[in-house]
């Protein structure tokens, strides 16, 4: 039996990792893909937890290998999800979560078209700012050019199949739950 494979997208700030966070608590059957990236860990980060930190030379190399379902460059920074990772889940019979941007959930979809894909979008674009700001992990330069891509990942909201606003997140969650579990 074959495990089924959600994509979770959105822009920086959105809530997605924090909605996912309370998604994997609550479907125990639910796995998260970790993703590669070679970005700096943030504080608190662990290699191999919240993603599995590059060097440029090997992201570069294992992408010229074949080895990315997708891929992205995304501020300044590669990041993927490996094949063989989501696959070995999938095949044991585990659901798989990605918690990926807009870009790789297209290229996803188009390998793995049985794929459920839902964005997760702000109340509002000044909302997002909020969140940014509050975070703390970000200088404002960079905040405001999250708030930029954000704008204009927020366009391609309409391709995935869901589309769920994180205004209140205890409703949030329960939709995503809702829509996982179904």
């Amino acid at each position: 039996m074959s495990g089924k494979l959600f994509i979770i997208s959105g822009p920086s700030g959105a809530g997605k990792s924090s909605l996912c966070n309370k998604l994997l608590e609550a479907c125990p059957n639910l796995h998260l893909s970790i993703s590669c990236t070679t970005r700096a860990p943030r504080p608190g980060e662990k290699d191999g937890r919240e993603y599995h930190f590059l060097s440029l030379e090997d992201f570069k190399k294992q992408k010229d290998n074949g080895a990315f379902l997708e891929s992205a460059l995304v501020h300044h920074n590669y990041y993927g999800t490996r094949q063989s990772d989501v696959e070995a889940l999938l095949k044991q019979g585990k659901d798989v979560l990605l918690e990926i941007d807009w870009q790789g959930a297209a290229q996803v979809a188009e390998k793995i078209p049985s794929a459920t894909r839902i964005f997760i979008l702000p109340p509002s674009i000044e909302v997002l700012r909020q969140r940014l700001t509050q975070r703390g992990q970000d200088d404002s330069n960079v905040i405001e050019q999250r708030v930029a891509a954000a704008q204009a990942e927020i366009d391609h909201a309409h391709e995935a199949q869901h589309q769920i606003i994180n205004d209140n997140f205890d409703d949030a969650l329960d939709a995503l739950i809702h829509l996982v579990k179904n």
